[in-house]
């Protein structure tokens, strides 16, 4: 091909881009026979473990705060609730807002969840200092595309 190096950059191999994705969903897969263990989804256990951290969060709070939209997330907390690990309700002092609140049930389920990172961890096969790296270059590219999008819409 003539102008092979003017294609260089659709290349699959010089993407950043898919490993991301693959890497993504290769680590959800390595979770899945975990949470199984525990009845839940991938999503599930993400949004479990903001309950965990704050046991109550509004639902705007929570599918920013997750990336998630609201047809995503609306689903995963109707399940959720069913399984008696959170509960709903609307905000008396603004009815627009749904409150989630984690349940004795929700809490109880940390002490089996606490045992997945390490598991996780030992499949990532990456040192401590290789996670943090990879943490903090993942969490500064979501906030630079964050940032560029907002610059688009406006």
């Amino acid at each position: 091909m003539k102008d092979s190096k003017k294609y260089d950059s659709l290349k699959l191999d010089n993407q950043v881009c898919f490993p991301l994705y693959a890497c993504s969903k290769e680590l959800v897969n390595q979770y899945n026979p975990y949470l199984k263990k525990l009845g839940l989804t991938y999503t599930q256990y993400i949004v479990m473990m903001v309950m965990w951290e704050h046991e109550s969060v509004s639902s705007r709070d929570l599918a920013c705060k997750l990336h998630l939209d609201y047809g995503t997330l609306t689903p995963v907390l109707k399940r959720l609730e069913r399984s008696g690990y959170v509960t709903k309700e609307r905000d008396p002092e603004d009815e627009r807002l749904l409150i989630v609140r984690i349940t004795k049930k929700g809490e109880e389920l940390k002490e089996e969840a606490v045992k997945i990172p390490p598991c996780i961890a030992g499949c990532v096969g990456l040192t401590p200092e290789e996670f943090k790296t990879l943490y903090e270059l993942t969490y500064k590219a979501l906030a630079n595309m964050e940032n560029a999008q907002c610059k688009r819409k406006n």
